[in-house]
């Protein structure tokens, strides 16, 4: 096993905390159509049915009371240490409870069948969408939890309080077995069942390999809670050595036709299952330092990945916040178009074209039927290509430590955001050299895009960081607006693609280089500034400018501002325990309101950049590795980032956080070549 964590009682971790667990006290499991958070003591606390943007049917994490769980964990008052990790190379996950008396195992996953041959086509009626099927095995839409006693004796609890649509819909609870049959001809126990959502749950007990150890009794009763819509039901079974039970949560057939899941079903569900993320992660091209890290890192992302498209969320939840008891609560279960260039690149220099493919066609899609009235593209689409986005609030939930409001939806949907022009291109202009040459509907589609960029070209935004305020003119967003022109016309010349306003495309480029240089960069402080109207605020979106080829690293003004960034805030860095803020939420105001912790991605980023300027100033290389290091020891027992750290250390923010990932990865295969060279330099 990978990856482990040792602490002690789950429950008492809860109970320290208000009854909510540290939001890097989960782990993930998922099959690329939903996912589910599991907590160190046992607890599924967060999961979206049947797809990542689907209502909830568990949200403990947002409501203590009437969020919903499925937890299987020892009675309160068997303190054991619990460990928590990954079976090597896959996303099946492992909790481990340890006392004197016993040790048990609770192993969860999504079933994936082994081999998984894609297609795609359209979906009728949908706009031009498409959608990815798997046409080898079938994929089953299953949550399976298997408990196993490893030593001794230990019992446990198990609830189940389901909460649909978001803990607001009422549902009937059926007990249709109370106690489990031990000749295996049925396996359903319990059914919950909504307007919109039916559900039931299959138990399956086991014996031992030898003859005389018999299978263990589980029996199931109804019980109501404060707050909650509806009876879950809960049960106490006691393991022996050898004794294993299963709980299987899959959809309820209204005909109560239904097969019964036995041990070996279980059996080979997990092997097929184990073998696919094996399969998977073997294909990585990743071989150098932080290799677990990365691969880690890289099995998140497939997670994230929704395969009947191909799109990639930015994260898996919704309204985990930024701030405890602050404002900053956002739904992350959507795909970004300023993801698309950095997932591009990661997918395709580290070796997984499939899933480049399969995320370049929702992308190139989208830009063909999904563009405003205007011709302008919108920011973020539905996991199925939509734009319709609208934000609302769930009052009656209180939030996480009470941090409300709890948000679903995401207004910024609307926003108007100019960088997606430059993350864009650069994306078909990086899977053009790594991946599939562009298509002329592709290009097509760019000269549109570059077109509607001229005639934006001098307008305010509200840039990456996505304020709720005034428009300004961002730096950041006016140097991906220089990327999207500056890759067009490279695109044009390396294709030999016509281009009739090539000359407007050379004039724009020119022009935002010249106006960067003179009105995002204030001579007096020796910075690039936040915006153009903003221009004392240091904004750490600047680190991206080498990355993106728009200057050198090595640059006198981008070294300069490299240097601002790593001094400590009081100093009006924005650097602190080696960790880096978006900007000064004290200087500047985003139209939100509250604090918020500093930005993982924003550190990997300061990482990668310093990498890069190590090659001409080698001063900087060991402080970029020490920072490397610095920021790993941040991720969770499982090595997973939300968004944000905050000043005590703990993760804050949706988590895991795809942007996050990315920019780990690309720190560590950047970081990795540096090293690499320097030690071959030294050699010689």
């Amino acid at each position: 096993m990978s990856s482990s964590s040792t602490s002690g009682s789950g429950r008492a971790m809860r109970e320290h905390a208000g009854g909510y667990l540290p939001i890097e006290n989960y782990g993930i499991i998922g099959n690329m159509h939903t996912c589910a958070l599991v907590g160190m003591d046992g607890s599924i606390d967060f999961m979206c049915w049947p797809d990542f943007d689907s209502p909830s049917v568990f949200c403990r994490l947002l409501d203590k009371n009437k969020g919903g769980h499925f937890s299987i964990s020892p009675p309160p008052d068997l303190v054991c240490t619990t460990k928590q990790q990954y079976l090597p190379s896959s996303n099946i996950l492992v909790t481990r409870y340890i006392h004197e008396s016993g040790v048990v195992d609770l192993v969860d996953f999504f079933p994936r069948p082994k081999h998984t041959a894609m297609v795609s086509r359209p979906v009728p009626g949908q706009g031009g969408i498409r959608e990815v099927r798997a046409v080898q095995e079938e994929l089953k839409k299953w949550l399976v939890r298997r408990v196993e006693c490893i030593r001794g004796e230990m019992a446990l609890d198990i609830e189940l309080f389901p909460a649909f649509d978001y803990a607001r819909a009422k549902h009937e609870t059926t007990i249709e077995q109370e106690t489990n049959n031990p000749d295996e001809s049925v396996s359903r126990t319990a059914t919950f069942r909504s307007a919109d959502v039916q559900l039931q749950l299959d138990v399956v007990a086991e014996g031992g390999s030898c003859t005389n150890i018999q299978p263990p009794v589980v029996t199931f009763e109804k019980q109501k809670r404060p707050g909650m819509q509806g009876e879950g039901v809960v049960a106490r079974v006691v393991l022996g050595e050898g004794q294993s039970v299963s709980l299987v949560l899959r959809n309820d057939r209204p005909d109560h036709v239904t097969s019964v899941i036995t041990p070996m079903v279980l059996d080979a569900q997990q092997h097929d299952t184990q073998r696919f993320w094996f399969d998977w992660i073997r294909k990585s091209r990743f071989k150098g330092k932080w290799r677990e890290v990365v691969d880690r890192s890289l099995m998140v992302l497939k997670l994230l990945t929704y395969e009947p498209t191909g799109a990639i969320i930015a994260a898996p939840t919704f309204s985990i916040p930024e701030d405890i008891g602050g404002v900053r609560n956002w739904d992350y279960r959507y795909s970004w178009v300023r993801d698309s260039s950095f997932t591009i690149y990661i997918l395709l220099r580290l070796g997984f074209k499939e899933e480049a493919d399969a995320y370049m066609t929702f992308i190139s899609e989208r830009i063909l039927t999904s563009r405003n009235p205007d011709g302008g593209l919108p920011i973020m689409f539905t996991i199925r290509g939509a734009t319709d986005i609208p934000e609302f609030e769930l009052t009656h939930l209180e939030g996480y430590k009470s941090s409300k409001p709890v948000r679903v939806g995401n207004a910024a949907a609307f926003h108007l955001q100019f960088d997606i022009y430059g993350e864009l291109l650069d994306a078909i202009y990086l899977n053009n050299k790594y991946g599939k040459p562009v298509t002329w509907d592709q290009w097509v589609s760019v000269r549109q895009l570059l077109d509607y960029a001229l005639t934006i070209r001098h307008d305010p935004d509200m840039s990456i960081w996505e304020v709720r305020n005034h428009k300004q003119h961002f730096t950041y967003s006016q140097v991906m607006l220089w990327v999207a022109f500056d890759r067009g016309l490279r695109l044009a010349d390396k294709r030999n693609l016509p281009c009739p306003n090539r000359i407007k495309w050379l004039e724009a480029r020119d022009s935002l280089y010249e106006e960067i240089m003179e009105k995002g960069y204030n001579t007096e402080l020796q910075t690039f500034v936040q915006s153009y109207e903003n221009n004392t605020a240091l904004d750490s979106s600047i680190l991206i400018a080498p990355l993106v080829f728009f200057l050198s690293p090595c640059d006198p003004r981008f070294l300069n501002t490299l240097d601002k960034i790593l001094q400590p805030l009081d100093r009006g860095g924005l650097t602190s325990t080696g960790l880096v803020s978006r900007y000064d939420t004290q200087l500047s105001d985003d139209g939100v309101g509250g604090s918020e912790g500093a930005f993982s991605m924003c550190t990997f980023w300061l990482v990668e950049a310093m990498c890069r300027a190590s090659v001409y100033e080698p001063r900087y290389l060991p402080r970029a590795v020490n920072l490397f290091e610095n920021m790993l020891s941040f991720g969770n027992h499982l090595h997973m980032f939300s968004e944000e750290i905050s000043p005590s250390g703990e993760q804050l923010g949706n988590t895991p956080q795809a942007f996050s990932h990315l920019a780990l990865i690309s720190a560590a295969f950047n970081l990795d070549r540096v090293v690499e060279s320097k030690l071959s330099d030294d050699k010689l």
